[in-house]
Parts: structure tokens; sequence; C-alpha cells
């Protein structure tokens, strides 16, 4: 409303003052706009940086303090003794009650109090009990640094904060929803969090990421300090059980495993994900959690286990972004700050309130010394007797004043009249049996005390590292980080997503999509893939797949497009429309701008393609070129091979294939690739390879190339060197390209023999994407070290006697023979083995340059150390 109500002129009512004082609609709603959302910021959604405590967690706190006497309070009484504090209802208090409860870190809780996992609620409120833990109970209360306010009806007294000494804002994180802003603040591992405080405290670097309760995995690359901008990428943990079986161990925060499910379901109906069609008495998805969490997805037949799972964190609930937001009220107004600064401020307010307590507690023990000390004085000196001749109070207070007097100086402060009342309220009893050696001893533990106290103030920031090593001794158990800190590949949703769809063309007409269905098929494709098309006139474009879609009549071909496929070569001949002559160029397509119209040719009128082959591998077939018979060349039919020409840029102009006209381009026979192989690195961190150089290179791979997986189990796996394989670098002790002729030492020990072995084989399988045990299945096996070089060394500490401990290096190649995988090996030795550590391999010798241990190229004899060769060239066992 813009109008405003007028008032009336002053000589109408001259006395009516209340006119004056009326104020525009507008501005009242503005001003009454600005209150609420004060009061909303302030009072209701925001923390303070203080005690990191919204209001409504600051009152249950104080009103669950105010009940503690040890034991279990309904919550349902809680929540009603809160209410004498907050001037809402009970529903928001329970909310936050059981959100509290949940965090198990100030509350010790029975009953069923709901699961985080499960989105499962608490039972109501009658049902369930809680009251404050030891550790809430020791780092939130102290009633002598609490400053204190009156509650909104004035009949309590309730905290404006609580002096809480750790950084709880951080430990149990926060989300509200204010007027015009939010914070959200992610929660922190505890025993990182006091790690953290310590080393800000010794001026040494920390680094704070988010932990979860719901554990998975974290990528913090983008984490920005948990400032307004940054974004975690949250994962579940998922295992491959079998080929056709995965599950869920853990779930991203702020999801349950009903959500995730659901969401799997939806995936798999629009075809992002393939699993089992649900049959009678099993689901494709089954929700098995109890204690530990855990959902299990049958997959299809056939489909690959990596690929799915890739495709469930890239279409499902089973990887979310999250976006911190530290908002905090700090002096009253709302600020965005980082983790660390918040962490400072937690940690500043720790300090003072520990310097705050100490000299709190000089002074009461200064004042316990000072009554302790008159008490002796008054007792000792019998000055309780000159007082019986008084006649009045005052006259009693002179004459002990005047008995103090001498010993006033060795005083801190002055001796007050209610000092010397105190004196005269000590009874008769207590003066007889006054024994002034334990008055001196309590006396010197008051002393001793007060000296400890004055050297902590001294040293306030020892005190304070001591303070945190202590909650982390008492509290810290059973608190170990749950989320594992990772980094995440970038997952291409095209490259994982099912394919859901069948891609059809209308070659003529000009018409592709997947609802073409009368039309001629093409491949299968999913519904979010982009389609590349080449038309007869040379020209080609790039669109996203749909129902139907018009690409230009006159296709000659059409398919999925890969983006920044650099082996997928084109290779092709036109004929230039202007000039007459036919041009042949190889070239490939890896980037592009959706739906923009590109041309192959010189563009000139007329222009066409004559000959057209798409090559996954870069192949360079061979063709046959006939010539019209009319045209003047002497050789008029004659053979071409594209392994001529070099692959260049889509809008190179090709090299000359005929200047004269041509009446047939024919295919005649295939080519091998020109590309060679494909270089591949293997990311330790992400447990992925990759074509960028991030991690160890493993080598050149073409067709027929494999992986070799090592696992800390005792098994191997032979895999294809897809760019989608997962390998789980935890499980994983090597992994090297595949050479079938090197054989592979493996070091373990033998659980039913209680004995350390050694052997030497050669991968005899030749399956894909199958363990096998090369150590046994006897439970307690395990490896020591596995090498595939070809001399290997260990050493290894023995005992033969108690008096006796020998270290010796052995060359692993000469202590044992190449045999088959399922071999036991040989023993290393019959004495106790105190230790085994692998030490660097010894170089390759190539035998043909060994006559009689002289290395022929270089001339010298490889001799020394314990680098002495047998009389069969290899090195022996020293």
């Amino acid at each position: 409303m813009n109008e405003s109500y007028q008032t009336q002129p002053e000589d109408k009512d001259p006395d009516n003052d209340a006119l004056h004082d009326q104020l525009a609609v507008a501005d009242m709603y503005q001003n009454w706009f600005l209150e609420y959302a004060s009061y909303v910021i302030l009072e209701r959604a925001v923390p303070n940086i203080e005690d990191g405590l919204k209001p409504v967690q600051r009152r249950i706190l104080h009103a669950l303090k105010e009940m503690d006497d040890g034991r279990f309070n309904k919550v349902a009484n809680v929540i009603g003794a809160t209410m004498q504090y907050h001037p809402h209802g009970d529903a928001s208090i329970n909310e936050a009650i059981v959100n509290m409860g949940q965090k198990d870190l100030l509350f010790d809780t029975q009953g069923s109090w709901g699961d985080i996992r499960t989105g499962d609620g608490a039972a109501a409120a009658r049902y369930i009990e809680v009251r404050l833990s030891k550790f809430g109970n020791e780092v939130v209360f102290n009633e002598d640094t609490t400053e204190w306010q009156m509650s909104y009806d004035g009949r309590k007294r309730e905290p404006v904060t609580l002096p809480v000494k750790f950084p709880l804002l951080l430990a149990t994180g926060v989300e509200g929803i204010a007027v015009g802003l939010s914070t959200k603040i992610l929660p922190h591992n505890f025993v990182e969090l006091i790690e953290a405080s310590i080393a800000l405290l010794k001026g040494q670097p920390y680094a704070l990421y988010p932990d979860f309760p719901t554990g998975g995995y974290i990528d913090v690359s983008n984490y920005n300090d948990g400032l307004r901008g940054g974004k975690v990428r949250v994962r579940a943990k998922i295992e491959e059980v079998d080929k056709k079986t995965l599950v869920i161990k853990d779930i991203p925060f702020s999801t349950t495993t009903t959500s995730v499910k659901d969401s799997i379901i939806k995936a798999s109906e629009e075809g992002k994900i393939k699993i089992k069609k649900p049959e009678k008495g099993m689901q494709a998805v089954e929700d098995l959690t109890a204690r530990d969490v855990e959902i299990v997805i049958h997959l299809a037949p056939g489909v690959s286990p990596d690929i799915t799972i890739d495709a469930l964190y890239a279409f499902t609930e089973c990887e979310v972004s999250i976006s911190p937001n530290a908002c905090v009220i700090i002096d009253e107004k709302p600020h965005f700050v980082t983790v660390s600064q918040i962490l400072r401020d937690c940690n500043d307010q720790t300090v003072h309130l520990l310097k705050r307590e100490l000299e709190i507690r000089r002074f009461e023990l200064k004042e316990k010394l000072l009554h302790s000390s008159l008490e002796k004085i008054f007792i000792e000196n019998r000055i309780y007797r000159d007082i019986e001749e008084c006649e009045s109070f005052e006259a009693v207070i002179r004459t002990i004043d005047a008995g103090l007097t001498p010993y006033k100086s060795d005083f801190y402060r002055e001796i007050t009249d209610e000092d010397i009342i105190r004196l005269t309220e000590i009874r008769i009893k207590r003066i007889s049996k006054f024994d002034a050696f334990k008055a001196d001893e309590a006396m010197k533990k008051l002393e001793e005390e007060l000296k400890e106290v004055e050297d902590n103030l001294a040293n306030l920031t020892r005190f304070a590292i001591n303070y945190y090593k202590d909650l982390l001794k008492k509290y810290g158990k059973n608190r170990e980080r749950r989320t594992e800190i990772r980094s995440f590949n970038t997952i291409a949703a095209t490259v994982v997503a099912a394919a859901n769809q069948k891609l059809y063309v209308n070659r003529e007409e000009g018409f592709i999509g997947y609802g073409l269905k009368k039309d001629e098929y093409v491949m299968d494709c999913s519904d979010i893939d982009d389609i590349i098309i080449f038309r007869r006139d040379g020209k080609y474009k790039i669109v996203r797949v749909s129902d139907k879609v018009f690409v230009g009549k006159d296709i000659i071909y059409v398919s999925v497009f890969k983006k920044n496929d650099e082996r997928k070569v084109y290779n092709l001949a036109y004929l230039d429309g202007k000039s007459g002559v036919s041009y042949v160029k190889r070239f490939a397509v890896t980037g592009i701008t959706r739906d923009k119209e590109y041309d192959v040719t010189l563009g000139t009128n007329k222009s066409k393609i004559t000959y057209f082959s798409a090559n996954d591998n870069g192949e360079a077939e061979v063709i046959t070129v006939n010539l019209t018979a009319q045209s003047t060349a002497r050789i008029k039919v004659f053979d071409f091979s594209f392994a001529q020409l070099s692959v260049k840029n889509r809008s190179a102009m090709g090299n000359v294939l005929t200047k004269y006209p041509v009446r047939k381009l024919a295919f005649k026979s295939a080519g091998a690739s020109t590309l060679g192989g494909v270089d591949l690195w293997y990311d330790e961190v992400i447990g992925r390879l990759n074509r960028d150089e991030r991690g160890t290179y493993l080598g050149n791979f073409d067709n027929g190339d494999l992986i070799l997986v090592l696992y800390k189990e005792g098994s191997y796996e032979l895999t294809s060197f897809d760019i989608t394989n997962r390998y789980e670098p935890k499980d994983i002790v090597h992994l090297e390209k595949f050479e079938p002729d090197c054989p592979i030492t493996v070091v373990y020990f033998e659980a039913g023999q209680k004995q350390y072995f050694a052997k030497r084989f050669k991968i005899e399988t030749s399956t894909v994407d199958k363990k096998f045990s090369f150590i046994g299945d006897t439970k307690g096996s395990k490896i020591v070290f596995v090498s595939t070089d070809a001399h290997p060394r260990m050493e290894v500490v023995i005992e033969k006697s108690k008096h006796e401990i020998q270290k010796e290096t052995m060359a692993l190649d000469a202590l044992v023979e190449v045999r088959g995988w399922k071999a036991l090996g040989n023993k290393i030795s019959n004495f106790k083995i105190k230790e085994i550590k692998q030490i660097s391999s010894l170089p390759e010798i190539k035998k043909e340059k060994l006559v009689n241990g002289v290395d022929n190229e270089e001339g010298k004899t490889r001799s020394g150390g314990d680098e002495t060769p047998n009389d069969n060239g290899q090195l022996g066992l020293f």
C-alpha cells in the first residue's frame, strides 16, 4: 500500500497529538519486516559464534542442566522444562532435542531415537529419555563464567550464551534458513578438531575437512575452507560382491537408505542403469540395513559392474554435492566466515574461559587462605578471649580488629568487617578442637594449588593445550574418522549411461531419433547421447538425440558421438564441385558446438563425398579407384591406401587423389591402425586408468593387451585396459601391464604351517575379470610383498638362538625356481623369522653379455659386495 493516512488540519483538532504521530503503512510494514528478519536471524536460525548454539538448543541444554541429577529424564519432561524459557511450542523443542541426541555428543540417550541412515524418526517424547553426557557437563557449563539474562516472560533467568570450551559448532554442524540468508556448517571429526586446536595454539599448520556419521567417501578439493561458494562431493561406499551383485555399505550424508534405493529404482526405470528385473520372491534392489547399511543391487546379465558403479554415482543419490555456507552470529550480526576462522574464534573463546576459570579459582584460593590465616591467628593468639568483656557488638569488632592489626600487612587485601564477623561465628567446639598442624597442612595444600594456578595463568597456552589433550584422552575413544577422504574422477554421464533407446534413421528425408521405429535401425544408445551425422554434401553436425530430429537429407553416416575420442578416425574422399579434383583426407572429431554445421569439403557448390568410413581405432583401409572410360588418364584403375595420409584437422583440404573424373570408389581391403597403441597411466589416488599422464605410467596398450592386478588378499586378476575399469587402491599391492613371460615373485606367510614361503610363477590362466588365489585359502595367510622384477631381493632377520640373531640378504630368483601358480613355494628358513623386508632389486642382466662373469660391453667383472654371480650367471643366496 503506497498511500498514507493524512493528519487533520491543525486548526480543526489542535489538541489531538496522536494524529501527528501517524506513519505511512508502507513504512510500518518495512519496519515490521526488518524486525521480523532480525528476530529470525538472531533468535531462531543462525548459531552464535560464542557457543555454537541456536537459542532453542541453548535453552534445552540449560533446562537439562537445571534438571540434572545424574538420572535419565523423559524427553517430554525436558520439553516442558524448556518451554519455561522458549517462546515457541513443544514441536520445535522436540525436533531440536532429537536432532542433538542423534549427534551422540552432548546427550546420553535411551530408547528409540531414530536413525539418520534410514530416515526413521524417533519415538514419541514420552517414550524416550535423555540426560547430559559427561562431555557435555564438562565443556558446556560453568555457573561462574555464564552471562545471564531474564527469560521472555521475566520469570526465569537463562544464559545469554553458554561457556562452551570446545569448537562445538564444527563438531555437530548446523543448518538453518532465516529471512534473506541461510547457514550450513558441515560436521567435523571430534579428534581432528582437538588436534587442529592444539596445532593452532602451537602455531603449527592444520587442515580441517568434514566428517559425516554416515561414512562413505568425500572429495574436499573444492571445500574452500567451508566458505560459501565451496562444495564437497560425497559418495556411497559401493563394493563388488561378484560380477552380478553390488552392495552399498555407506550412504552419502543428507540421504537415507530409502531415498538411495528409490533413486536407483527410478534410474533403472528411466533406463540410465541396467539392473536385474524383479522376480518372484526377490527384488532387484534390496535394503537389508540393520546395524550396518546394506543395500544389495542385482545386475542384469552381461552388465559391467564397473560401469554400473559409475552410473550409480552419475544418476542416483549414491553421489551428492553439498555446498557449505558458514554463517554465524558475531557481535549481534550475521557474518559469512571460514571454518578456520570459526576454529580460531572458538579457540580464543576457550582460552578466555579457561583464563577466567583460573582467575576465579585463584580468587577463591586466596580467600580460603586469607580466612584460614585469620582463623589461625584468631585462635592461636586467643583473640576470642579479649572479646569476653566487650559490652557491644561494635566493641567486639574493634577488639578483634585491634588483635589482627600486627598481621594485616601479610594479607593480600584489607581486612573488612565482613571478615571479622565470620570470625565471631566460629563455634567454641571448633576452637577447642583446633589443630595447628592440620591447619598448616591444609594451608600448605592451598598454597601449592595457588602456585599451580598462578603458573597456569602465566603459561595459558600450555594450560589450554593440556586441557585439549585431556579431552582427547577422556572422550576421543571410538571417534575416529568415518568418511574417507578421496579424490573423485569426473564421470561423464554419456559414457556410463545404459543404452536404453534404439537409434533409427531416415536417410532420404533426413530424420534421426528413437521414435522412427519404422525406419532403419542404427544402434542402441542412451537418451542423453550426442549423435554425429555426415551427409553426402560434405556437411556434418552433432545433435542431442531425441524422439525425432531433422538433420538434413541424404545421410551417409550416423552414430553415437564420443567427445575427445582421438582414436576415432574418419577416412573420406570427396569431389570438389568447382575444380572437379578428387581429394582424400583423414581426420578426427574430438569436440564441436552442438547443432552447428561443419563442412569437410572445400565448401564449393556441388561438392560431395564419394567415399566414407569411420574407424574406431584409426584403421587405414585400401580402396580401389575406377576412373571414367572417357578420362585421358593412362591408368584408369588403381589402388589407394589411406595409410599414406596423416590424421589432420577436420578443416584440412586433404591430398589430391586424382585430377581425372572418377566413376567409382570401392573398398578393397582392411588395414591396420596407424595410431599405434594407447599410452595409459594409473592414478593410485582414485584407482582409475587415464590418458592424461596422471599417476604411474603403465605402458603402450594395443589390441589384446591386458592389465595384471595383484591384490593384498593373495590373488591376481587380469583385466582389460578399458578406461571405465575401477580399481580399489587400498586392496591392491601391485598393478602393471601384463607380460606373459614375466615371472611373479611372492613372499608370504602360510598360516597352516606358520612358515614364510617364497614362490615364483607365471600367469597360466587366460580368463579376464576373475580372481585367482596364489597363496591358498588358509585363514590368516598373508602377503609380505610381491615383485615382478627380474632379480628381486629381500632382507631377512633370523633368530637362530636366543643369543644369535642374523641378518641375511637373499636373491629370490636364486632361492626358488619358477613353477606353477598353485605351487606352495620354498620355505625361507627353518629358524624363527623376526622380520622380512623387500630391498632394491638388482638390474636385469642379459645372458648373452655375460661370459664367465664379465660384461663384454663394459669389459668389467661384475663382482664386489653381495653381487657375485654363481656358476650359472645368477645371483645366489648370501
